[in-house]
């Protein structure tokens, strides 16, 4: 059974399967290969920075032939950032987390489709009148940054759906095998985002031990919270917080945001803890469906496996 779906269609890509653009890890290498394997691979562009742009744009344009997109954190980038992508013609551009607003129109122009993630039905809504080809809509479950006040998955998805008609809905947060692939068509999505998962491959850009704990992680043990972001003194937008394996600074911190936010020797400690090798460089982004993931395959045989899975555990729900 072939899962033929209007993204896969409008992609010409062979499973409905794309690669959650997650800021810094979703690398070259990791995009071109879940193209090659048949998704749609998304560089995770985060900010626009220059250099990382400069080394990661060539490896994906080089390394498949196949449709491939970038995927940006919309508060934190400017026009130039999105015309030094363009520049390398991807299939798509995804804008998610701030108003898409300034740089709708350009992407199109160039002939990319354009990709707007969600986390709530406002979100949803200005997606649809700024014409956008494709909306991702995010539950809460999803590792790294969400809406701080949003939905889960099951039952978010199914009302952008409805709401986006005819415009193709992805499902994004809490999948990582293809029964939550399965799911996500069942609640009339067109496929599936995918992030946490796709960390744990071998093309991914993280370090050995971020990609340890993603196979040792536990889902109760995420945590969404801004804390991390603020000891990092990140810009984040405070309606956006970011769920993460555990973190000492989290059970130091949880539920004093504001004394922390105002406590500049605090954020200086956190730095120095970095410094020294006492946390990690980086929190370790998970989504709740951490405790699926065991191995790291090469990410384009995850692909097949996840759209095997997905098809049979479609067969099975057709025989009930």
């Amino acid at each position: 059974m072939a899962l033929s779906t209007e993204f896969t269609k409008l992609f010409g890509v062979r499973h409905p399967i794309a690669l959650a653009p997650m800021g810094g890890s979703a690398g070259g290498a990791l995009a071109a290969a879940v193209s090659r394997g048949g998704g749609l691979g998304m560089l995770g562009a985060g900010n626009g920075d220059p250099e990382w742009l400069a080394r990661e744009l060539p490896i994906v344009a080089q390394e498949t032939v196949d449709p491939w997109g970038v995927g940006f954190q919309t508060w934190a980038i400017d026009v130039g950032a999105v015309e030094r992508v363009l520049e390398h013609g991807p299939r798509a551009v995804m804008l998610s987390f701030g108003d898409p607003s300034p740089f709708a129109e350009r992407i199109r122009q160039a002939g990319a489709v354009l990709i707007i993630q969600v986390t709530g039905l406002e979100e949803a809504r200005q997606a649809v009148d700024l014409g956008a080809d494709v909306i991702v809509a995010q539950g809460t479950e999803s590792g790294g940054h969400g809406a701080r006040h949003g939905r889960s998955t099951l039952p978010f998805v199914p009302v952008v759906v409805d709401l986006a008609a005819p415009v193709p809905v992805l499902a994004a947060g809490g999948i990582a095998d293809g029964r939550g692939v399965a799911a996500a068509l069942a609640l009339g999505a067109a496929g599936a985002v995918i992030g946490t998962r796709f960390q744990a491959t071998a093309e991914a850009l993280v370090h050995p031990s971020i990609a340890t704990a993603i196979v040792e992680g536990c889902g109760q043990d995420t945590e969404r919270n801004r804390v991390l972001d603020i000891a990092r003194s990140s810009r984040w937008p405070a309606q956006y917080t970011a769920r993460t394996l555990g973190h000492r600074y989290l059970d130091q911190w949880r539920g004093r945001e504001a004394e922390l936010a105002a406590d500049p020797q605090a954020q200086r400690a956190y730095q120095d803890d970095v410094a020294r090798g006492d946390v990690p460089p980086l929190p370790v982004w998970a989504g709740e469906a951490v405790d699926l993931i065991t191995d790291r395959p090469p990410a384009a045989d995850l692909v097949a496996a996840l759209a095997t899975q997905a098809e049979d555990a479609l067969t099975r729900a057709g025989r009930c």
